[in-house]
C-alpha cells in the first residue's frame, strides 16, 4: 500500500505557522466558530457536542466574548491528527514518537523571539491574560495549557510539566503538583535550600512542543531536549529576562517567577481526567514576575475533563514507551491501547500467544510498569482493541473469573483516582481475556469480497 503524503509540520516551531499549514492540507478536520461564544464553558459544551457525534476536529473561536484574543483548543483529540503532526499515519504513532523522543537534541539559544514582542516587569494584571472556565464546577477559569518549566540548580537541566493553575491574584496563580513528579522533586530541593523555586510557566506553543511536555522521562533527562528530537531540530529558546530560564523563542505567552515553597492556597475544584472535578491539590502559589507574550496572542487551550484532547495528550508518550517496553520483552505482542472510556486507568493489549500463560505475564508487566493503571484486558490479535465493544465481547465469550482474573493489592496509585479514596494506594487486576489452548469456538466470519459488496451498494444510498 502507498504511504500517504503527509506534509511536513515540524520544519517550523512557530505555532501559528502549524495552524496555517494544517488548516490548508487539512480544511475538513479544523472547525472554525466565527460566531461570539462566552468564555464560560462555550467551548467546552461544544467540545463535547462534537465528541457526541463521533467527531473531534482542531477547534478555532474567532471571537470569545471579554478574552481579547483567538482560541484554539481539541488539537489533540484525534490520534490521526497527533500522527500527522509527527508525519506519519495513525498506525505508526506510537513507533514513531518513541524513535524521534529518544533522539534527544539540546536547545538553540536564541537573543530574541516572538515571545520578546511584548515584555512587563511590573505594573500588569494577570486579569488580563485569556483563560476560560472549562466546567460549572470549576473553581473559575483555569489555565489548562500550563507547562511549567524549571532547571535544576547545579546541573541547570531542566523538567517540562503540566500543572493545572488558575489566578489567585493580579500577580499571583494557584497550582497543584499533585501528580508529585520531578518538577516536585525540583521544589523540595528548594525548600532544602530555603529558596524559591524559579520557575516558568508557557501557555501555548507548536504542539510538538506540547508534546514533549508529555513525556515520560528519567529525572535528570530534560523534556526540552526531546521537543528537540520530535521537531528533528534543536529547539529554539529565550532566556527568561530575570531568572535565565531557557523557553521557546515562539511561544505565544510566558509568565515568569517562584513558586514559594511557604505559601499555600485555595486552589480547585478543577474537572480532572477522571471525569469528576477534584480538589485534591497542593495548593501551590506561583509569584509571577515577569509576563512575556506575543502581540495578539492566541489561547492554545487542552480541553479538560475525561476529554480525548487531555486523554490522547497525556496517554500517547505513556503507550508509545509501554509498547516499546512490552514488544522489546515479549515479541508476541501486536497491538496497545488506552480507551478513552477507562481514562488512565485502564488498558488492552492484543497478543498471538506463544506459550500459556504468557498473557498473564504481559499484563503483570503493563500493570507493574505504569503507575496510572488499575486494570490490563488481555486479548488475541484478532480483537480491535481500539474498540470497546470488541474487547467486551472478549471478555463476555472468553474470560472465566475464577481462573483468568489476576488481582494485585497495596501499590502506588494516581492522587486523583476517586475510588482511592485518598489513601494513595490501589489494586490492580489483569482480566486474562485470550481464548486459551483448549478453547472451543470458531470465530463467525464474513467474506471480505461480501462485505465490499455491501460497502458499495450502501455507499449509493
Amino acid at each position: 500500500m502507498t504511504q500517504k503524503h503527509i506534509p511536513d509540520f515540524s520544519r517550523n516551531q512557530d505555532f501559528r505557522t502549524f495552524l496555517r499549514d494544517y488548516l490548508q492540507a487539512y480544511p475538513n478536520d479544523v472547525v472554525t466558530i466565527k460566531e461570539e461564544v462566552s468564555a464560560d464553558q462555550d467551548p467546552t459544551s461544544i467540545v463535547w457536542e462534537l465528541a457526541r457525534q463521533g467527531k473531534h476536529p482542531l477547534l478555532v473561536f474567532d471571537q470569545v466574548r471579554d478574552l481579547g484574543a483567538r482560541l484554539v483548543t481539541n488539537m489533540f483529540a484525534s490520534r490521526e491528527r497527533v500522527a500527522r503532526m509527527l508525519g506519519v499515519e495513525v498506525q505508526h504513532l506510537h513507533e514513531e514518537y518513541q524513535a524521534r523522543a529518544r533522539r534527544l537534541v539540546a536547545p538553540n539559544v536564541v537573543t530574541t523571539g516572538p515571545i520578546m514582542d511584548a515584555v512587563q516587569h511590573s505594573n500588569f494584571d494577570l486579569h488580563t491574560l485569556p483563560i476560560i472556565k472549562h466546567f460549572a464546577t470549576d473553581k473559575g477559569p483555569y489555565i489548562t495549557n500550563a507547562v511549567i518549566v524549571a532547571e535544576h540548580p547545579d546541573t541547570g537541566v531542566g523538567n517540562m510539566s503540566y500543572h493545572r493553575s488558575t489566578l489567585h491574584s493580579a500577580t499571583e496563580i494557584a497550582t497543584s503538583l499533585h501528580s508529585r513528579g520531578h518538577l516536585w522533586r525540583l521544589l523540595q530541593i528548594a525548600i532544602e535550600r530555603k529558596q524559591p523555586l524559579r520557575i516558568a510557566m508557557v501557555i501555548g506553543a507548536h504542539p510538538l512542543f506540547m508534546l514533549a511536555g508529555a513525556a515520560r522521562l528519567p529525572f535528570g533527562v530534560d523534556e526540552r531536549h526531546v521537543a528537540g528530537g520530535l521537531f528533528g531540530a534543536p529547539l529554539d529558546v529565550v532566556r527568561t529576562p530575570k531568572y535565565g530560564i531557557a523557553v521557546p523563542a515562539s511561544a505565544e505567552i510566558v509568565l515568569e517567577g517562584v513558586i514559594d515553597p511557604e505559601a499555600r492556597v485555595d486552589e480547585g475544584p478543577f474537572g480532572e481526567f477522571t471525569g469528576y472535578s477534584s480538589d485534591r491539590s497542593t495548593n501551590n502559589l506561583f509569584k509571577v514576575e515577569t509576563v512575556l507574550r506575543r502581540h495578539d496572542a492566541i489561547l492554545v487551550d487542552v480541553v479538560g475533563g475525561n476529554s480525548a484532547e487531555h486523554l490522547n495528550l497525556g496517554r500517547i508518550p505513556r503507550e508509545s514507551e509501554m509498547v516499546e517496553k512490552l514488544r522489546e520483552r515479549f515479541p508476541s505482542v501486536t497491538a496497545v491501547h488506552y480507551p478513552s472510556s477507562g481514562t488512565h486507568f485502564h488498558a488492552y493489549v492484543a497478543l498471538k500467544q506463544m506459550r500459556q500463560g504468557e498473557a498473564r505475564q504481559v499484563m503483570l508487566g503493563l500493570l507493574g510498569w505504569d503507575p496510572y493503571l488499575k486494570t490490563v484486558v488481555a486479548v488475541d490479535e484478532d480483537v480491535d482493541i481500539t474498540r470497546d465493544e470488541e474487547v467486551l465481547w472478549a471478555i463476555a465469550t472468553h474470560l472465566q473469573p475464577h481462573q483468568d482474573v489476576v488481582i494485585v493489592d497495596g501499590l502506588p496509585g494516581s492522587a486523583l483516582d476517586p475510588s482511592a479514596s485518598g489513601v494513595g494506594t490501589t489494586s490492580r487486576m489483569g482480566l486474562d481475556a485470550t481464548r486459551g489452548p483448549k478453547f472451543d469456538g470458531i470465530r463467525a466470519e464474513i467474506s471480505p469480497d461480501s462485505i465490499a459488496r455491501a460497502q458499495q451498494i450502501l455507499a449509493q444510498l
